[in-house]
């Protein structure tokens, strides 16, 4: 008796990684919100008026589809809705979500009606989100994944009532569309019919997850503009985020996924307070934010903190010391929850024709700054983007960097082109942000790009 129990137990034991669940969530895309809408720093964005005729309205009867691009795809998803800048509840209805063939119109027989607790409607109260329930993706299996690489989920959703100031995403530098308001529900089908109106921003959605293997590690990019993209190709996907996921998906496959956390304008230190009555145009501060944009997301890993420069404009006005302090609260909350933070240094605005940037004292401020992200103990290394920007002749950006991508134009000498961010993503050590474990304690500085 004694011998078969034991047969048994060493019979358990064999079994359990085989039981062990080889997927878990990981979240694909995210579009860090701010708002309420209007206010933010969009690109490109087309007139509004005849879609959203008053801000305190917002959506009224309207349809969105959104379209994005899931890092890496699964066989099941599922999206998050927020309404955290908003006033008042949100009713979603009819929400799917399919593969995107162009436009506004979905592949055909791959849109799938999502459900939120089992139900087709969904009402978030202001300052909240929520998650769907997971939805399989019959178009996603192992035999096409890599047919998928770089495809576009179209993410559709309808708001049959008024919903209010509404929270988004300013800077999408990808098209999406909308519905006139008052022509009801349009998300089920797949033509592009009704959606007439094209936006440069996404609105409600801020993340989608994908189910995959339970090794699976994601990549963070938090920072501003520069991280957000302005300056880059409209629907090019070449931030250096993007540069930085493809070539990660060229060596290591599915298992990386990089994320863009930025939101143009955004400061470490500033504002002191940020709602729907009191917003800011750069959102809410890096380390306000946080737990929504990085904690909260499914298997974050690993954060790479490209931020500062507008803490040291003629907007900001703050002090490196307080950036620095500010910085090293939000690493510490990181790091407590097993994520490995890797800095990354501030490129130069010195001689820039914005007029909150490009002056000597912000300049200093930087230096200062990249100077402690070089040498601290704080990081698990750091990425030195200011190295490969800068023009050592004068100071400001290589002119190479200068002339933006989005619309045409001389550029800002504050955000790089699309040559620019490709230098960045490029140079960026893969083994540091995909082949180093988190620190749990911190390492002596040594003078070189992965510590």
């Amino acid at each position: 008796m004694r011998t078969l129990l034991s047969l048994l137990a060493i019979f358990s034991l064999s079994m359990q990684p085989a039981l062990a669940d080889p997927h878990k969530w990981v979240t694909s895309w995210v579009a860090s919100v701010q708002g309420p809408y209007p206010t933010g720093n969009p690109s490109a964005q087309p007139n509004m008026s005849m879609v959203f005729p008053t801000p305190q309205t917002g959506a009224r009867d309207q349809s969105f589809r959104l379209i994005v691009k899931p890092d890496i795809w699964g066989t099941k998803s599922r999206i998050r809705l927020s309404n955290a800048l908003g006033t008042q509840p949100v009713t979603f209805a009819d929400v799917y979500v399919g593969l995107q063939l162009n436009s506004a119109e979905v592949v055909r027989g791959t849109n799938r009606a999502l459900t939120f607790g089992g139900k087709k409607t969904v009402t978030v109260s202001p300052g909240d989100s929520v998650w769907s329930d997971a939805v399989e993706l019959p178009f996603v299996n192992k035999a096409n994944l890599h047919l998928l690489d770089g495809r576009k989920l179209a993410v559709s959703f309808y708001i049959p009532t008024t919903s209010g100031p509404m929270t988004w995403h300013a800077k999408a530098l990808t098209t999406s569309y909308v519905t006139a308001p008052g022509a009801g529900s349009k998300t089920e089908s797949e033509r592009e019919t009704g959606f007439q109106y094209s936006t440069a921003s996404w609105f409600f959605l801020d993340a989608v997850d994908m189910q995959a293997h339970a090794d699976t590690s994601v990549i963070v990019a938090f920072g501003d503009s520069i991280t957000d993209g302005t300056a880059s190709t409209m629907n090019g996907d070449d931030r250096w985020p993007d540069v930085l996921s493809r070539r990660l998906h060229h060596e290591y496959g599915s298992k990386v996924v990089v994320l863009n956390a930025g939101i143009g304008g955004n400061q470490v230190a500033g504002p002191a307070q940020y709602s729907a009555a009191k917003p800011f145009a750069g959102g809410p501060s890096s380390v306000m934010r946080l737990e929504r944009d990085v904690l909260s997301l499914s298997g974050v890993s690993t954060v790479i903190w490209l931020e500062g420069i507008n803490d040291f404009s003629k907007n900001g006005q703050a002090s490196t010391e307080a950036v620095i302090e500010k910085m090293t609260d939000g690493v510490k909350r990181l790091r407590a929850a097993g994520i490995q933070v890797i800095g990354a240094t501030v490129v130069t605005a010195l001689g820039s024709t914005s007029p909150a940037h490009g002056f000597a004292q912000q300049d200093e401020k930087r230096k200062a700054l990249n100077q402690f992200i070089r040498t601290s103990r704080l990081f698990s290394g750091y990425i030195d983007f200011d190295a490969v920007t800068l023009d050592p002749a004068t100071g400001e950006m290589r002119p190479e960097f200068v002339p933006e991508s989005t619309t045409g134009g001389p550029g800002d000498k504050l955000h790089p082109n699309r040559a620019g961010y490709h230098v960045m993503g490029d140079y960026i050590d893969l083994t540091l942000v995909a082949g180093t474990p988190p620190r749990k304690e911190p390492v002596p500085a040594v003078p070189s790009r992965k510590k």
